[in-house]
């Protein structure tokens, strides 16, 4: 066990789903962006506001994150809180780590 109470385990599994997880994000906002393209309006204003949408969402850690060991928990609770995962997709984690998790996301 690691010294943030985080398996070696827990890192390789995290380091696996991340791309998967940011892969499925970013198809989600892609179909947001078509709906908007498709809609009604302006050009001007689809484009200024898909703009505006791709700036916020390029910030996410759903789209992409430090990939360090430390910033492990802080990531995943960033995942969760952008609706990226539940804490039912760390199915395979540790459970100190899941137990972790819980106990932080269920203080939101």
């Amino acid at each position: 066990m690691a010294q943030d109470g985080f398996t070696k385990q827990d890192w390789a599994l995290f380091r696996e789903k991340v791309p998967k997880w940011q892969e499925a994000y970013m198809e989600k906002l892609v179909k947001e962006y078509m709906e908007l393209l498709s809609g009604d309006g302006a050009a001007s204003n689809k484009f200024w506001e898909l703009d505006k949408q791709i700036k916020a969402d390029k910030r996410r850690k759903s789209v992409i994150m430090e990939m360090d060991r430390s910033e492990m928990l802080n990531n995943i609770l960033d995942l969760i809180r952008e609706g990226t995962i539940t804490v039912d997709d760390l199915e395979g984690f540790s459970e100190q780590l899941r137990g972790t998790v819980k106990l932080l996301t269920e203080r939101w």
